[in-house]
């Protein structure tokens, strides 16, 4: 039996197409229509399906959407209604600040946002030929579901927490067996994910970059501004969040910059910027009113009872507050979701589905996260075949680690592409973690962002806890999604990786999850005693690649030296520039 999910209510568009119970492929829409997020987050785009991510899925099992017996979307559009009916009988006093053009919360962007969500059953059926149960589903349930529905644990506690579902900001579930039960929803406008997108958008980012701004908080000191954030979120224990002084979706700011003293910057917080340790300081005392309210929450568990945790959610994705979850010691192990954004929901819709409302066992394991499309050497080589750029076939792990070892970047794209905004050594770019001026080169050369974004190391799991204390306590790390801190002896060895505080976000790899890249790793510590990497995304101000033609076309635009597709390494042209 084939289940397909989807997500497209507001941005990370994706789908994910499971057989009996075992993901086929999981993918992202932006890797295929290289627009960030799939499409941009307003009322008038809710109606556009993630149509190149589910044909994907399906050319990839050789079905058709009518072989499909249930499809689940991972929005209720009646829980949304209910919301809004209560909401209005309990608010009956209009905002007085102005809201975007594009909000949500006016009444044409409500209206257009419930049409767009409908028009996915219609599409689906009436235009694409799909004859199977549809399903709406809580967007809520969907999150719970792709996190504990493909854990290892038959029991934990589970914790959902992003900008909004329908209505719910952050949900607290308990997972047993084939069952998730929910215990508590913090609901609108009481949404630490609302928090750090405007918070983001105050610091010159977009409403997306709420890892750049974990990234900046590392350079402040949060005691300067910590208190200050108690007239945003009023009660950690309970997340209220006082929205006259937030204005979500309003271009609005005077609160906030009455509140911190600081103007709203229109252009990224970045070294060198005026009045950059003040802005930094905000950044570093969000970073730790999250880290406080993530720590409250977990304790309305009873976590003597769920040794266990899953997470999911966009919030679920900051690694510093993870990372402060794990030293926190309330729970024995932690599997975050690794697309924790709204793209997991997707999988959590068809899992949803197939163990909850089915009731079939749960016999699939998310062991790694290379769900993407894969390509063979045949269909590289007949890519690499219309350049002019010079390929070979090597033996690729040990001429690459040599080149790195040499000072290079090289491109590696190998095997199935990562699910989730991490790049985990199947997109990656790689470098030298012994090369101070690499992160410089990489940020300016490559990737061109922020000089002050730190890079993450990829390190052999059996080695992680010889350079990193609290790497390996939790799956999370497989993934990037927690952080640890680098032994003091070690950290003048690596300081391409060493963020500015002395905590690393490492992925740890094994042999047994991705071969190839192990080998890589391995090869590069037979030659420099370090094993690990400098590992970021293969992308340049773009979605993460996913074809060969992606990946030649970023190779050509940038300063990255060589590039490994499959088992083919490539060269540029003597005298390209």
């Amino acid at each position: 039996m084939y289940v397909l999910g989807i997500n497209a209510a507001y941005h990370e568009s994706a789908a994910c197409l499971i057989k009996d119970g075992q993901v086929v492929m999981a993918i992202e829409e932006e890797r295929l229509n290289r627009i960030k997020h799939g499409k941009l987050a307003s009322p008038g785009t809710t109606g556009e399906l993630p149509w190149l991510a589910i044909n994907k899925c399906l050319e990839a099992a050789g079905i058709t959407l009518a072989d499909c017996e249930h499809l689940g979307y991972s929005f209720s559009p009646e829980i949304l209604q209910e919301g809004v009916a209560q909401w209005r009988d309990t608010n009956d006093t209009p905002h007085v600040w102005p809201l975007e053009k594009d909000s949500y919360q006016t009444i044409e962007g409500g209206l257009d946002f419930i049409d767009g969500v409908l028009s996915a059953r219609r599409q689906l059926i009436e235009n694409a030929g799909f004859r199977g149960t549809f399903h709406f589903l809580p967007h809520h349930d969907c999150h719970a579901a792709s996190a504990f529905h493909v854990s290892q644990f038959d029991k934990a506690a589970v914790l959902v927490i992003d900008g909004i579902g329908e209505w719910a900001s952050t949900s607290l579930y308990y997972g047993e067996g084939t069952q998730l039960r929910k215990v508590h929803d913090f609901i609108f406008p009481n949404s630490l994910g609302f928090v750090w997108e405007k918070l983001s958008k105050y610091l010159g980012f977009s409403q997306y970059d709420a890892s750049k701004v974990m990234g900046l908080a590392a350079y402040g000191d949060a005691t300067k501004t910590i208190d200050l954030f108690a007239k945003i979120v009023t009660s950690k224990q309970n997340m209220s969040v006082d929205l006259a002084v937030l204005r979500h979706e309003s271009p609005d700011f005077s609160p906030l910059e009455t509140l911190f003293g600081l103007p709203r910057r229109y252009e990224p917080v970045d070294f060198n910027v005026e009045n950059w340790q003040a802005y930094v300081n905000v950044a570093a005392g969000l970073q730790l009113l999250t880290e406080q309210v993530l720590v409250e929450i977990l304790r309305r568990f009873d976590y003597q009872t769920h040794r266990n945790l899953c997470m999911a959610g966009g919030v679920a994705l900051n690694c510093a507050a993870n990372g402060a979850i794990v030293r926190e010691k309330l729970f024995d192990n932690i599997f975050i979701q690794p697309a924790s954004n709204d793209a997991g929901t997707a999988m959590g819709a068809a899992f949803l589905i197939w163990n909850q409302m089915l009731g079939r066992p749960r016999d699939y394991v998310f062991t790694n996260a290379y769900l993407g499309p894969s390509y063979t050497d045949d269909e590289i080589e007949a890519v690499l075949s219309r350049t002019n750029l010079n390929y070979n076939k090597v033996e690729v792990a040990g001429k690459a680690a040599q080149l790195i070892a040499e000072g290079n970047i090289v491109g590696w794209f190998s095997g199935g592409m990562e699910w989730g905004p991490r790049a985990l050594g199947a997109r990656s770019l790689l470098a030298d973690p012994r090369n101070k001026d690499i992160r410089e080169l990489m940020n300016v050369k490559v990737k061109h962002r922020e000089l002050y974004r730190p890079f993450c190391p990829s390190i052999l799991g059996e080695r992680a806890e010889e350079w990193f204390i609290g790497s390996t306590d939790v799956n999370a790390g497989k993934y990037m999604l927690t952080t640890s801190v680098v032994h003091p002896e070690k950290a003048e060895a690596i300081p391409a990786v060493v963020h500015f505080d002395q905590t690393v976000r490492a992925q740890t790899v094994y042999r047994e999850d991705n071969p190839e890249y192990y080998r890589l790793i391995s090869e590069f510590e037979a030659l420099t005693g370090v094993p690990l990497l400098l590992n970021t995304s293969f992308n340049d101000s773009e979605p993460i690649v996913c074809s060969p033609q992606d990946a030649i076309n970023t190779f050509l635009k940038t300063d990255i030296d060589y590039l490994v597709l499959g088992n083919y390494l490539v060269e540029k042209n003597p005298g390209y520039t």
